[in-house]
């Protein structure tokens, strides 16, 4: 009789310290992301608020994240990377640091050309990489596409970003992916010629430049556009977007997945399926002035302000494929 206490007594034990485990992982997500604080805490303390749900997380840079992240293997307490770009999330699935999500909520919430094919990623939001442009100096009519910017009507009047950031990589990979290297090559060493000035380190300092009058016309992110014209609306800067005639323009993602190691893996599912809902996409799209990744939410109204344009339907993960060859193309080109 006691052995059988002593065996219901330990059954009970065990099923409790199965049970504390399940709790947890009820209650908590850890995220790493490359995202600042002040855009995503928003919408993590929106999620906690409707769910009860506690989401601690560790911003940083992109790279140093994903080394954490293979450093620790299966001892990593992150349930969820998010970062920015295409590129960066396809290097992550390559590294096998992210799990498979199998979700109709997802794929419902957010269009094919934003995620992995094989289920790794998902875009959260939408950053276009288009064409700016000196409204003193430049009108709508004189613009095209980035092809254009080639021309030798442009010489002397061109502002770039340096080939070394990942958002120029980006642009250029999934370009070789749309025409092939061999015109790629030819269409990024013509815009070499018409430079005004030296590559910038960022978008700002470039977007400062035209309002300068240094250059004429630009290719930036969409949201660094609007960030400058809610602070300095008279800044005599406009959108373009290019290639509408043909096949869009560029975009690209800010997105996330589920770790592979994820302690609390069904916990960082629903969150990242809340995160393409109607509510936390709307928080994305206010933030940041970025485009809702879900098709059936409506942008800032500022960034609804510029129209609607046509997307580059390549699917981003072929950002990251293609991103050395990129690099190595620019460098061909003599794009610094």
């Amino acid at each position: 009789m006691k052995q059988l206490h002593r065996l219901a007594l330990g059954a009970l034990l065990l099923g409790s310290l199965i049970l504390v485990p399940t709790v947890q992982a009820a209650g908590t997500v850890v995220v790493y992301s490359a995202r600042n604080e002040q855009l995503i805490k928003p919408l993590f303390d929106a999620y906690t608020k409707e769910t009860g749900v506690k989401v601690k997380f560790v911003t940083g840079k992109e790279g140093p994240l994903l080394e954490r992240l293979q450093a620790e293997g299966d001892k990593t307490p992150a349930d969820m990377l998010i970062t920015v770009d295409a590129g960066n999330l396809w290097q992550a699935a390559e590294r096998g640091v992210l799990a498979k999500v199998n979700s109709k909520v997802l794929e419902e919430n957010i269009p094919a050309h934003l995620r992995d094919p094989d289920g790794q990623w998902y875009g959260l939001s939408v950053r276009a990489r288009t064409i700016v442009y000196n409204t003193k100096k430049v009108k709508p009519a004189d613009l095209v596409s980035y092809e254009d910017l080639g021309n030798p009507k442009w010489k002397g009047r061109l502002c770039l970003r340096s080939s070394k950031k990942v958002y120029n990589q980006s642009l250029v990979a999934m370009m070789i992916s749309r025409y092939g290297e061999p015109k790629t090559e030819a269409i990024v060493k013509s815009w070499i010629p018409n430079l005004a000035t030296d590559v910038f380190s960022d978008d700002e300092n470039l977007l400062d430049a035209m309002a300068a009058g240094q250059c004429d016309v630009g290719i930036v992110n969409s949201y660094y556009f609007g960030r400058l014209k809610k602070k300095h609306p008279e800044t005599p800067i406009a959108i373009f977007w290019p290639n509408q005639n043909e096949n869009g323009v560029h975009v690209n993602i800010s997105g996330a997945g589920v770790t592979r190691h994820a302690k609390h893996p069904e916990a960082a599912m629903k969150l990242l399926e809340w995160l393409s809902s109607d509510k936390a996409q709307n928080l994305f799209a206010d933030s940041n002035m970025e485009f809702p990744a879900n098709p059936k939410v409506k942008p800032d109204p500022l960034a609804a302000s510029w129209g609607e344009f046509k997307h580059d339907t390549v699917n981003v993960s072929e950002a990251g494929k293609l991103q050395a060859k990129a690099v190595m193309l620019m460098d061909r080109a003599g794009y610094k």
